[in-house]
């Protein structure tokens, strides 16, 4: 039995903000769920042992899939870049009330093909739940500023993560497969409270203050509900939601976790920045000869006319 802990496996608070608490706030007890992408179980745990839910659960990662069979009964070993896996699930198990990716589709090579196949199965009254990184944050654009992509094991920029989504994007990833979102949460981390809160605390705070201007710039990731469209009750426009600021004892357990991490020695900590000069205006030009060629254009026109 392997019982070194995997990067993935974790506790869950379902009293937390965290996105995996909040995408179980979404599943209703003794519920049929499928879980994709369930990793050593951490969510799995929680599905079975307090949710009483029947679980299926989908895994490829092989130290994962070991410790996920000594949680749920029912696990299928499956590659989600594999155009049909779910046609193995469904001929055994039929369709569910859930089908959960948490933290899953931005690890695959085709987020689209992977939505239409959870969609398919669900039954009458499911719905598809994800989690997503939100590539948007403003720590992520301080590395993008800072010519200097900072790839972790875990996080915004895990360095597993095959696709990138911003807010407009979790809609659009929807709305290809005819589905609309029914209920959505944002995490909100503010950049101190982020794995790059190193990086952050560099940036000068004229360029802070730019970053911090997009409204989402303190999402960290989106959990959201959603259903087919013919059948959704409302129609949650992620556009248009509000961004709570954590509450303070939230706040302050990031900002002590986040600020105590090791800082990498290895990192180029120059800055990338300088004073914007903005270059000279350009002279307009006369095309004194274009004209006059036009000008007979027309003449030649009016005449044939």
């Amino acid at each position: 039995m392997n019982t070194k802990r995997h990067t993935y496996e974790y506790e869950i608070d379902t009293q937390s903000d965290t996105a995996p608490a909040r995408v179980l706030s979404m599943v209703k007890p003794g519920s049929k769920v499928l879980e994709i992408g369930a990793g050593p179980g951490s969510i799995t745990r929680v599905l079975v042992n307090e949710k009483q839910c029947s679980v299926v659960a989908l895994e490829v990662e092989e130290t994962a899939l070991e410790k996920l069979r000594q949680i749920c009964g029912t696990v299928f070993a499956s590659d989600l870049n594999t155009r049909g896996w779910s046609a193995e699930i469904e001929a055994a198990h039929g369709k569910f009330d859930y089908v959960i990716a948490a933290d899953v589709l931005e690890h695959v090579l085709n987020p689209d093909a992977v939505l239409q196949e959870m969609r398919d199965l669900l039954n009458d009254t499911g719905s598809v739940i994800l989690s997503l990184p939100h590539a948007g944050h403003c720590a992520v654009l301080a590395c993008l500023v800072d010519e200097d992509f900072q790839y972790r094991d875990w996080g915004l920029l895990d360095r597993t993560h095959l696709r990138f989504f911003g807010i407009k994007n979790v809609a659009q990833l929807y709305a290809g497969q005819g589905m609309a979102i029914e209920e959505a949460q944002f995490v909100v981390r503010t950049p101190e409270m982020t794995e790059f809160v190193a990086r952050w605390a560099r940036l000068p705070a004229d360029v802070q203050t730019a970053l911090r201007r997009n409204r989402f710039a303190d999402v960290y990731q989106v959990v959201s509900r959603a259903v087919p469209v013919s059948r959704a009750q409302v129609r949650v426009d992620l556009m248009e939601q509000p961004v709570p600021p954590p509450a303070p004892a939230i706040a302050n357990y990031w900002l002590t976790t986040m600020a105590g991490l090791p800082l990498d020695q290895t990192r180029d900590t120059r800055s990338t920045i300088s004073d914007f000069v903005p270059p000279p205006p350009m002279r307009r030009k006369r095309f004194r000869g274009l004209r006059r060629l036009y000008a007979k254009l027309v003449l030649k026109v009016q005449t044939r006319g």
